[in-house]
């Protein structure tokens, strides 16, 4: 089990990795992001989930026409906000069917977090550190259930087609808690500068691969490969175990360049990560 301890070492491990005031959150400071190439036209809606630990708040977006297959996002420790679902949204232009949660809901409703907290405060710091203190392994589990039984009772998706799950920070080792948990859903995962992917401890998620049955892509960023370079080389290994493809990648960007709203944003990286993201989606959710 991820006990409190456990969660703290984390953030700490991530604030040492990131820049004086690296994220924020704020739609003063969201870039827009360049619309999908060859983009459908979407519906989206907030919906609320039945858990076994309550109910949670979500963001869903699906093709307006047609079935698509699903892809469910875990967000980073800002939680669900504008940038994601604007992140949902273009996804959902490319033909996915796209949830994205708030991971607080035990706790918090969105939005989880005020706008324009900073890990740099220690004020701030502590109220993001305290509701990622309420999630641990077992929860994820929890929920990576219910979110996928309730993806697969909406008309929207193709359940005769693998689905998708992708994490950014925090986010990361969800997906492989995600993957592992239902090998015979998960066919492709993204973790975004994801955090806590390798550590020393009996549930790391990395010696979850042999479970895992989905094509994978880790976008490194360079400031956390510093922090623990043999981290990829774990990954490696482990997926060449269990002959799966996985793309692992330390990207040339701080750790949180992708989410649209942070201080660290970096267009042209987050843009790359998202087109391999993409691609994998392509062979990997039929």
């Amino acid at each position: 089990m991820c006990d409190e301890h456990s969660m703290t070492d984390m953030a700490e491990a991530q604030l040492s990795r990131r820049r004086l005031g690296a994220l924020t959150i704020g739609a003063s400071l969201m870039a827009a992001l360049p619309r999908a190439a060859n983009a459908v036209d979407v519906k989206e809606s907030n919906v609320t989930i039945k858990t076994p630990d309550g109910e949670a708040e979500a963001h869903f977006v699906h093709p307006a026409a047609g079935k698509a297959p699903a892809v469910l996002v875990w967000p980073d420790a800002f939680g669900l906000r504008p940038a994601f679902t604007q992140m949902g949204k273009r996804l959902a232009e490319s033909g996915y069917a796209v949830l994205t949660i708030n991971p607080y809901y035990r706790t918090a409703k969105v939005p989880a977090l005020p706008a324009g907290l900073d890990f740099a405060k220690p004020d701030d710091r502590a109220q993001i550190m305290k509701l990622m203190s309420t999630l641990s392994p077992a929860t994820h589990v929890t929920d990576a259930k219910a979110f996928i039984g309730w993806i697969d009772g909406q008309s929207a998706v193709d359940t005769g087609k693998k689905m998708g799950t992708t994490g950014y920070c925090m986010g990361g080792p969800i997906t492989m808690r995600t993957a592992a948990e239902r090998p015979d859903r998960v066919g492709g995962a993204a973790s975004f500068h994801g955090g806590g992917l390798v550590t020393d401890q009996p549930n790391s998620p990395h010696l979850l691969v042999s479970k895992i049955k989905a094509q994978y892509l880790f976008a490194v960023a360079q400031n956390d490969d510093q922090q623990q370079p043999t981290a990829k080389d774990v990954l490696r290994d482990e997926f060449a175990k269990a002959k799966l493809k996985a793309e692992i990648e330390v990207y040339p960007a701080a750790h949180g360049w992708c989410p649209p709203d942070a201080a660290v944003y970096d267009q042209a990286q987050a843009e790359k990560a998202w087109s391999r993201m993409l691609a994998i989606f392509k062979t990997a959710l039929v």
